[in-house]
């Protein structure tokens, strides 16, 4: 395009200056939309070597599967129809493929338009489209050749089956139902040949009838099927299967892709579905997942589980790319591009393989290009490329989400805590209101649920698959035991890569950076000793299920909202008794003082281990007693400690003695609790 542009006289060849702005736009424009449309058909076939053996492995299992999508080619289908003379439709042979939508460009929207140089009044020279004496338009015979050339080249590319086609292919018309809005498709027969097949709205509904009554247990839908219908294990009619529901194609329009989901998610129905998002690797297409993502966060559609839930989320969210700190995380990337801090591409690079235009007399532009161009713009670029990009992105938007856990600050909107059981063991009037819904309680819940653990099989199939970059390690102080593997490497504002790992714990993972890690106590350990624990905490783990209590305010809050903490942690649980709560976490540390605020006398007890979890929340707790010792979480270098203060230098001895440490840090001494053995310590010195 670009040798065609300067061949027609839109750019200057010598000097790469633009002669006609206008026309230069207008051809760029159509080319990126040509190309992120092919872009996007072509991951689509790229899923179906997944795709179809994931829906061989669900009719296997006695499930019926349902396939979400977008295109359905018919546009095409109806074009090469119409280049097709009466003769040839008799014996159809054609091959539909995304390669034909940038034919399509090439032979309707490729810049062949020829200009001429003119001057303006302050002589400066720009182009103008050319015509000749009879007032026809002129074409440049080299910006002709190269179409005509580049037409050829993609011509003899082998075709790639559409997906809607290639489903219907290999599990047969007679085994798919199709609830689409294309009023025609192409049927391959068993000889070989192919046929034109009509559709009308009545052989949707028929197709849809034979999907929910069991003649048919594969079912196909587009937008037009994704209205008014439902696809769900119905108990009023007979085919009442688990539904798997493949998500192959989210599409541009996040609201129609969340409708879908629901199609198959009802009321009256024998079983929920299994959602299976099917993407590729390409770190482009998260363009995609991510406007569902940011649709589902919007709309409260999936709530996101407690963190002990092991990982039953849909989305992530790094998935939504339309966040608040994926958009900081932009800002910051286009920063670092310009200054040179990037090493998956260059400035001057990323600029022309995008078309993008961020720099004006060598500044960033003012207005920069938002997420929604940028990603489009991304899909399109080399895999390698894109992947790096993407790498060092997702390291900038991981930075400030942790950041914000630890702040604390964080917002996964209303959380469902999920557990095995859930109980409400006392409950305070807060402020008591005309009518039981105008009140505000505060409620003691615990909860009690079994860790999912990982077996040693699992974690050491991991450890084969990452090879030497897995190391196996044990905490000196502790005993426990971890697998670490590589993770993302975090990227600062200042464009610093900072390397990661991530930790995997028979119970949890969490992610540490080489930096703590070295200035940890974990240390590398055998295969054998390192089995032994592993198989060792997951039994005990196993034994002991993991009991938590927790405070919950409930009823009207906002008239205290300010007194609650500072972390806005809304909850959703359902208790054993099956009360339905909505209500706002209190934490550990705030919970006394809230009370006192409010003029409640009394207070809470709270037991050694609350004491610790409020001490890891960055609260100062009260320890207990008359001692006046305080526990607080600080920062010693770079790792997490629990510090007591206020404690009387003579009493060193006596807590020593209980079990805490101390150390000298720029002449002044500090008193420990170590972290292993802090709960068992704190119960100690509460005594005192």
């Amino acid at each position: 395009m670009e040798e065609a542009l300067a061949a027609a006289g839109v750019v200057d060849r010598l000097t790469g200056a633009t002669l006609n702005g206008q026309a230069l736009s207008a051809a760029r424009s159509r080319f990126e939309s040509a190309k992120q449309r092919f872009f996007s058909a072509l991951l689509l076939a790229m899923k179906l070597p997944s795709l179809l053996p994931a829906i061989d492995d669900a009719l296997r299992s006695e499930q019926s599967a349902v396939i979400q999508l977008v295109t359905t080619s018919e546009a095409l289908l109806s074009r090469r129809l119409a280049d097709l003379d009466p003769a040839d439709r008799a014996e159809l042979a054609l091959d539909l493929s995304p390669r034909e939508l940038v034919m399509d460009y090439l032979e309707a929207a490729f810049p062949t338009r020829a200009m001429e140089i003119i001057s303006d009044d302050d002589g400066n020279e720009r182009s103008r489209p050319r015509s000749d004496a009879d007032g026809n338009p002129v074409h440049s015979e080299e910006a002709l050749q190269i179409r005509a050339e580049t037409l050829e080249l993609l011509g003899a590319m082998p075709p790639i089956a559409p997906a809607l086609d290639a489903v219907i292919e290999r599990f047969g018309a007679d085994a798919v139902a199709e609830v689409t809005g294309r009023t025609k498709r192409l049927v391959r027969l068993p000889d070989g040949s192919q046929k034109l097949q009509s559709r009308s709205p009545s052989a949707c509904m028929a197709d849809a009838d034979a999907f929910m009554n069991g003649a048919k247990r594969i079912l196909v839908f587009s937008d037009a099927g994704g209205t008014g219908r439902s696809y769900h294990a119905s108990l009023d009619h007979q085919n009442q299967q688990r539904r798997v529901h493949f998500l192959l194609e989210p599409g541009w329009r996040a609201d129609r892709a969340v409708q879908g989901l629901g199609r198959t998610n009802r009321t009256n129905q024998a079983q929920p579905p299994i959602f299976r998002p099917v993407t590729t690797d390409c770190r482009g297409e998260r363009r995609f997942i991510s406007t569902i993502a940011r649709r589902l966060d919007a709309l409260g559609a999936l709530t996101r589980g407690q963190r002990q839930t092991g990982g039953q989320n849909l989305f992530d969210p790094m998935d939504n790319l339309e966040s608040d700190y994926a958009k900081d995380a932009l800002l910051t990337w286009y920063r670092l591009l310009h200054r040179g801090k990037l090493t998956s591409v260059t400035f001057g690079d990323f600029c022309h393989r995008t078309g993008l235009r961020l720099e004006y007399e060598g500044e960033l532009v003012e207005k920069l290009p938002p997420i929604q161009r940028w990603l489009n713009r991304i899909l399109a670029l080399p895999i390698a490329i894109q992947n790096a990009i993407f790498d060092e992105y997702l390291g900038l938007v991981e930075t400030r989400i942790d950041a914000a856990k630890t702040a604390g600050t964080f917002d996964a909107g209303v959380e469902t805590i999920r557990a095995d059981k859930v109980t409400i063991v006392d409950e305070i009037m807060l402020r008591q209101g005309v009518d039981p819904s105008t009140s505000t309680r505060l409620l003691t819940v615990e909860a009690e649920w079994q860790r999912e653990m990982r077996s040693l099989a699992d974690v050491s199939a991991m450890a084969e698959r990452f090879g030497t970059r897995a190391s196996r390690l044990r905490n000196g102080r502790s005993g426990k035991v971890a697998l670490q593997i590589p993770a993302r490497t975090r990227l600062t504002d200042a464009g610093e890569a900072v390397a990661t790992w991530q930790l995997h714990r028979p119970g949890h993972h969490q992610s540490i950076t080489a930096g703590d890690l070295e200035e940890s106590m974990w240390e590398p350990v055998d295969a054998e000793t390192f089995g032994d624990c592993w198989t060792a905490e997951c039994d005990e783990l196993g034994q002991n299920p993991h009991r938590e209590r927790f405070f919950l305010a409930t009823g009207r809050l906002l008239p205290i909202w300010n007194l609650l903490g500072d972390d806005p942690e809304v909850r959703r649980l359902v208790t054993a008794d099956g009360r339905a709560l909505l209500g706002r976490i209190v934490p550990h540390g705030d919970v006394n003082p809230l009370l006192g605020k409010l003029g409640i006398t009394g207070g809470i007890t709270l037991a050694p281990a609350e004491i610790v979890a409020a001490a890891w929340e960055s609260k100062t707790v009260m320890v207990g007693g008359s001692s006046g010792l305080t526990l607080e979480r600080r920062r010693v270098n770079g790792e997490p400690r629990l510090e007591l203060r206020g404690f009387d230098p003579r009493s060193l001895p006596t807590l020593k003695a209980k079990g805490c440490f101390t150390e000298i840090i720029q002449f002044k001494t500090r008193l420990f609790v170590p972290v292993s053995r802090a709960a068992e310590i704190v119960s100690a010195l509460a005594a005192i």
